[in-house]
C-alpha cells in the first residue's frame, strides 16, 4: 500500500459566513480552493443531519438519520438559483465573529425558506424527481417535523395515541391538515440537496474528496424510531427500556450515558438490516468516504437501564456484527467505510476491523501515557489505518499541552521528542508527526493547523454547555498557510492521491464470508 493522503477536518457549520453559522455559500467554495492550494485531498466534516436547539445543535443528536441540516443551507447560493432577490438580503443582523449563532441564524434563515417557498412552483419536474427518489425517508420526516411542530414536541411518544401508534387513518388526516407545513418542510431538503450537489462536485472536480461522519444511533426523538419502533427496545408506551452509552473511559470517570434506545439486532437481522443498507447507501451516495462513528457499537454496545443516572451500572451485549458486514459488503462492495475505534476497545472489535480490512483511527494526543506500548504512539502506528492530531471530541493540541498533559505528561513529550517545546511549539511538532507517520491517511483538525488552544474546542464530551460552537474566522486561511502546508504534503509524499484509487484501500473486496 504506497497511496498516501491527507486532509483537514473543519465542520462546515465551523466555516466563516454572513449568516452566523457556516454553510454551503461563498466560504465553502474558498476553503476549496484553499485545500486545493495546500495539497489537500480530503475534507472531513461532521454529521449534515437536522439539529436541535434543546441538544445544543450537536450533530450527534439529530431527529432524522437521512435528512439535511436547514441551518447550513446558503442565502446567497438561493440568490444564484432564483428562490431569493438581492433585496432579500439586505438588513442582515451583526452575527460575533468566531462563534456559531444557532438562534438568530435559524429565525433569519426560516424566514428566508418561507419568503422562497411562497415563491416557488411545486410541479418543477426536478423538485418531483427528488421528492420521489427520497420518499422512502422523506414523507416520513416531513410528517414527523410538521407533527413536531403541531404538538410543540418531538416527543412523539407524548402524541396522541392514533399518531404515535401510526394508524393509516390518523396519518392520512394529519396529512391533510398539515399539508402546507409538509410541502416546505419538502422544499427546504430540495434546496439542502441541490447545495449539496453543486458543493460535492466542486470539492470532488478539484480533486477534494468528501468524508462524512454516520453516527452509530439515532434519538428516540426522531422519525427513524417513531417510523421504526420495531427495531428499537422500547416498551409498550413507546418509551426505550434500555439507553446507549459507554463505560468510564478518559473522557469520563462515570462514563458517557448517550440516552437514544439501543437496537432490537434481532429485528435488524430478521429484516436483512434494511434500514442500515439503506441508511449507509444514502450516506454514500453523499460523501465520498464514511466514517462510522462508535464503530465498537456495530461489535458489542454498552447497554444501560433506562432509571440509571450514570453509564456506570451498563453491560456489554454483543451485536451480529458478522451478519451485519457478510450484508453490507455484499451489497456495496469495497465500501469505503473507516471506523472510528477509540475508547474501550477490546480484541473483538480490533479481529474484525482486520477481518474486514477497515481502516481504523490513531490519535496522537493519546499516545504520550505510556508510548512504547500504546497504538497511538507515532512510532507504533502503521499504514493501515488514518492518523489524527485529535478529532472534534478532543482538546486542540495545543489546548491539551496546556491544560491536560501536566507535568509528567509534558515530561513524556519532551523525552519522547528529545527536547524541550512550548505548547506552539508542541502543536506544530503534532501535526508534522501525523504527516510523516506510516499512516495512508493524515487528517488533522483545522484548529491544530493555527495552533489554537482550548477555546478553540468543538466538543466536550459528558459535557452540557459550551460545545459545538466554535467558528472559523475568515483572516485564518491564507496562502502562507497553504504554501506551508503544500510543502509538508510534498515532503512526506501525501500529494500523490487521486480519488479513482481508493477503492483499492478498502475492506469489503476481500471479506471471508458471502451471505449467499
Amino acid at each position: 500500500m504506497n497511496i498516501r493522503t491527507s486532509g483537514i477536518l473543519l465542520p462546515i457549520q465551523s466555516l466563516s459566513s454572513t449568516t452566523g453559522v457556516g454553510d454551503l455559500g461563498p466560504e465553502t467554495r474558498r476553503f476549496i480552493d484553499f485545500l486545493c492550494d495546500a495539497g489537500q485531498n480530503i475534507w472531513q466534516i461532521l454529521p449534515i443531519n437536522p439539529t436541535l436547539a434543546e441538544h445544543e445543535h450537536s450533530p450527534y443528536h439529530s431527529p432524522s438519520a437521512f435528512a439535511f441540516n436547514p441551518l447550513l443551507i446558503s442565502p446567497e447560493m438561493m440568490i444564484d438559483a432564483g428562490y431569493l432577490e438581492n433585496a432579500d438580503l439586505h438588513d442582515m443582523p451583526d452575527f460575533p465573529p468566531g462563534r456559531i449563532d444557532y438562534e438568530t441564524s435559524r429565525q433569519l434563515k426560516e424566514t428566508l425558506f418561507a419568503r422562497a417557498h411562497d415563491r416557488f412552483r411545486e410541479d418543477d419536474p426536478e423538485f418531483e424527481k427528488f421528492c420521489c427518489q427520497h420518499a422512502h425517508w422523506l414523507d416520513d420526516y416531513a410528517l414527523f417535523i410538521a407533527l413536531s411542530r403541531h404538538y410543540q414536541t418531538t416527543r412523539w411518544h407524548q402524541w396522541p395515541e392514533p399518531i404515535r401508534n401510526r394508524e393509516p387513518g390518523a396519518l392520512v388526516t394529519a396529512t391533510l391538515k398539515l399539508s402546507r407545513e409538509i410541502s416546505f418542510i419538502r422544499f427546504v431538503q430540495y434546496i439542502f440537496y441541490k447545495q449539496w450537489i453543486n458543493f460535492k462536485t466542486a470539492c470532488n472536480d478539484k480533486g477534494i474528496q468528501i468524508m462524512g461522519d454516520l453516527p452509530v444511533y439515532v434519538p428516540h426523538e426522531s422519525a427513524d424510531v417513531w417510523v421504526h419502533p420495531e427495531l428499537f427496545k422500547l416498551d409498550a408506551h413507546m418509551t426505550p427500556v434500555a439507553v446507549t452509552g459507554v463505560p468510564p473511559d478518559y473522557f469520563s470517570e462515570t462514563g458517557q450515558r448517550w440516552g437514544h434506545p439501543v437496537y432490537k439486532w434481532d429485528a435488524h437481522r430478521e429484516s436483512c438490516f434494511d434500514w442500515w443498507m439503506r441508511r449507509i447507501q444514502h450516506n454514500l451516495d453523499l460523501y465520498d468516504y464514511l466514517r462510522i462513528d462508535h464503530f465498537r457499537g456495530l461489535v458489542a454496545y454498552w447497554e444501560i437501564p433506562v432509571n440509571e443516572k450514570t453509564a456506570v451500572n451498563g453491560k456489554w451485549i454483543n451485536a451480529p456484527v458478522r451478519d451485519f458486514f457478510n450484508t453490507l459488503f455484499h451489497r456495496m462492495p469495497c465500501a469505503p467505510v473507516i471506523a472510528e475505534d477509540l475508547g474501550y476497545i477490546t480484541a473483538d472489535v480490533r479481529e474484525i476491523i482486520r477481518e474486514y480490512e477497515i481502516p481504523g483511527m490513531r490519535v496522537l494526543i493519546f499516545g504520550f501515557d505510556s508510548p512504547s506500548g500504546n497504538p497511538n504512539a507515532p512510532h507504533n502506528i502503521d499504514s493501515s489505518c488514518v492518523v489524527y492530531t485529535g478529532t472534534h471530541d478532543t482538546n486542540t493540541a495545543r489546548g491539551w499541552f496546556d491544560n491536560e498533559a501536566g507535568t509528567s505528561g509534558k515530561e513524556r513529550v519532551f523525552s519522547y521528542f528529545g527536547r524541550t517545546m512550548t505548547a506552539t511549539e508542541f502543536a506544530d511538532e503534532l501535526v508534522r508527526t501525523a504527516y510523516m507517520s506510516r499512516a495512508w491517511l493524515c487528517i488533522i483538525p483545522m484548529q491544530d493547523l493555527l495552533s489554537l488552544g482550548s477555546d478553540a474546542r468543538i466538543n466536550r464530551p459528558g459535557s452540557g454547555e459550551g460545545n459545538w460552537q466554535w467558528r472559523l474566522e475568515k483572516t485564518q486561511i491564507n496562502t502562507s498557510l497553504a504554501a506551508r502546508m503544500r510543502q509538508m504534503a510534498e515532503r512526506f509524499g501525501r500529494t500523490e492521491f487521486s480519488g479513482k484509487e481508493k477503492k483499492n484501500r478498502y475492506g469489503g473486496c476481500n471479506s471471508p464470508a458471502d451471505p449467499e
